[in-house]
């Protein structure tokens, strides 16, 4: 059995449906962090997930072309988990250090919207589009339905 997530630098088409599909997870996610006016909107989903796509792509292409291992792979994936954990945290400091001067922790949905984003953009990037449409669906459901059941105080 072959996986799908290996791809040779000649076939354009599918690196540029692969890079197409990660932009449209982000911005289903986007879309809904922008209508909520958070900081992290639209174009930084995108960016999250299309660069995500990208890096998980070069390791796909690098392997494609030596010998098949997912070593690389599995590593590229490790790095953008952990560089966008960086992001989410400064997301969530920013967001505390606005309110007040006490320490109160804010943006925690957020930071965990553009880490779902990268994982998205690791989904395209490997040609997993099913995988990542279910969970571009499923991570809009979380934060607009549960969110209206978060104000009912469930």
């Amino acid at each position: 059995m072959t996986s799908n997530y290996y791809i040779y630098s000649n076939d354009w088409l599918n690196i540029s449906f692969r890079l197409c599909l990660a932009l449209i997870f982000g911005a289903i996610i986007g879309l809904e962090r922008q209508r909520q006016r958070k900081p992290a909107g639209l174009r930084t989903h995108m960016l999250v997930s299309l660069a995500s796509a990208m890096f998980t792509l070069i390791a796909a292409m690098q392997t494609s072309a030596m010998q098949p291992s997912t070593d690389a792979l599995s590593r590229v994936i490790q790095g953008i988990s952990t560089g966008v954990g960086f992001l989410g945290a400064g997301e969530i400091v920013r967001q505390s250090s606005e309110a007040s001067q006490k320490p109160e922790i804010h943006g925690l949905t957020s930071a965990a919207a553009v880490w779902v984003s990268a994982a998205l953009g690791i989904t395209a990037g490997c040609g997993f589009w099913q995988l990542g449409l279910i969970c571009a669906v499923l991570t809009f459901v979380v934060l607009n339905v549960f969110k209206k059941l978060e104000k009912t105080n469930l």
